[in-house]
Parts: structure tokens; sequence; C-alpha cells
């Protein structure tokens, strides 16, 4: 379950070319867009320009670079050319990339135009809480602090916490050991040790936490159609706190 110091070093590789991914991501103007463009973007971008792969192209039998989960769209939407992104909208954009063989994860909520206050305050709230989540992490610490952390920030916002899905340990497999719920209770649940690398993603909605899964397999939904928003980070546990190893540019000035 814990990773060597020169494991942690090839993850930390593939993340800083993820956070490259975002930094690109960052500069488009997403207004009139497809989801799919995108996509084929960001594919060509990982292979090309970056000399690595979009490790979720084939896991699972997905055939895209990313998912793109638009406003009520929790998790896992599939790219299309018929879905534009338009002016107002709040769309998640979740990107793992390989390189050497050890794989990196992260996402990042965008704001598409002129976004509404309610959904700017939302976003914002997602992504401080898992910065609390982060924060939490420590050795000796527990999945549970972690949890707790992020579940009270939201909650203290007046938004919820989806529980059907949760952060993953991470390396030379997508998903590894140990499940990441984004809800708990302090000094509960695994005991964190020095060496762990895991993914801290939580979803947090503006309505209840209960979503569904539409018809195409893939792509969940909020069940009362309000709005949702998501941010994840690839972290390894120090010595003495947290390591980001998807950490974005414009982050390490703030974090």
């Amino acid at each position: 379950m814990t990773k060597r110091p020169e494991e942690i070093a090839l993850l930390a590789e593939s993340g800083r070319l993820l956070a490259q991914v975002f930094g690109h991501l960052d500069r488009w103007s997403l207004v009139g867009m497809s989801t799919m463009q995108v996509n084929d973007l960001v594919d060509d971008l990982i292979v090309h320009e970056l000399g690595a792969r979009p490790a979720s192209k084939g896991q699972y039998g997905y055939a895209y670079a990313l998912n793109a989960s638009r406003n009520a769209v929790v998790c896992h939407g599939v790219p299309s050319t018929a879905e534009i992104l338009q002016d107002g909208d709040i769309v998640n954009f979740d990107i793992t990339l390989e390189k050497n063989g050890y794989i990196a994860d992260s996402s990042k909520t965008y704001l598409v135009g002129a976004v509404s206050q309610p959904a700017r305050r939302l976003v914002q709230a997602a992504y401080e809480a898992m910065w609390q989540g982060i924060r939490a992490v420590r050795p000796g610490a527990t999945l549970g602090d972690v949890g707790h952390a992020i579940e009270r920030h939201a909650r203290r916002n007046g938004y919820s916490i989806v529980r059907e899905y949760c952060g993953h340990g991470i390396g030379r497999e997508m998903h590894e050991e140990p499940q990441v719920l984004h809800w708990g209770r302090p000094r509960t649940g695994l005991v964190l040790r020095e060496g762990m690398v895991f993914t801290i993603e939580p979803m947090v909605n503006q309505g209840r936490h209960a979503v569904r899964t539409e018809d195409d397999g893939w792509t969940v939904v909020t069940r009362d159609g309000r709005l949702s928003a998501q941010f994840e980070h690839t972290v390894a546990v120090t010595g003495h706190g947290v390591r980001v190893l998807t950490l974005r540019p414009e982050e390490e000035r703030r974090h």
C-alpha cells in the first residue's frame, strides 16, 4: 500500500505533467466548445506534446481521455460533439495521465463565461473542501479525519457530499487501496503512514447528496437536478505531512 521514494518521484513526474494539462485548459476559451473538442485537444496534448498516455482510455472499456461533468452531472460525464459549453455553465474535467508506468489523477471545475453567484459559491466551497481534506493528511492521522474535515466544510456552507463515490489509492493502477471517503468521524478508519499515495476528490452538491446513473451506464447526475462541483488532487503522505503531487503552478503560491 505504501510507495518507495523512487515510486513517489515517478508519480510526481506524472503529476507535474498533468498539472501542465490543466495549465493549458486554463487558457482556453471554453464557451462554444463541445466537450468532445476539449477531450480531443487534451488527448493530443498528453500524447504528442507531453509524451504520456491518457490513462482513462481503455480503463473499464472507457474510450476517452477525460470525463466532462457539466452542471448537474456529478461525475463520469462522457464527452460529446453535441454537448456545447454555454455561457454560465460549470464543468468539471477529470483527467488521468500515465508516464513511465505511474498514474496521476486530478480534476478541476471550470466557470464557463459569466457564472451566477450561487454557482460560483458552490465551486469555491468544493475547492476549499478538497483542501480541508488535504490539510488533514499527515502520518498518524486517519482517513476518518480527512473525510470529517471535508464534510464539515461542505455542511457549514450549506452543501452536501456525494457518498457513492470516493477517492482511492493510486500508483501503477488507477484504482488501488485504500478507499478514501469524503465523510467520516475523527480518529476512525485507516491510520495514515508515510509513503501512502491516494486521491482526494470530493463531489459537493448544491442540494441533496442523492445521485443516479443515466442510461448510458456512465453519467452520474444529481437526483434533484441541482448543481454539483468537484476538485481532485493526488497526494502522498510524507514524514511530516502531505505532498500534493498534482499541484498546479497557480496553487504553489497559495498552498
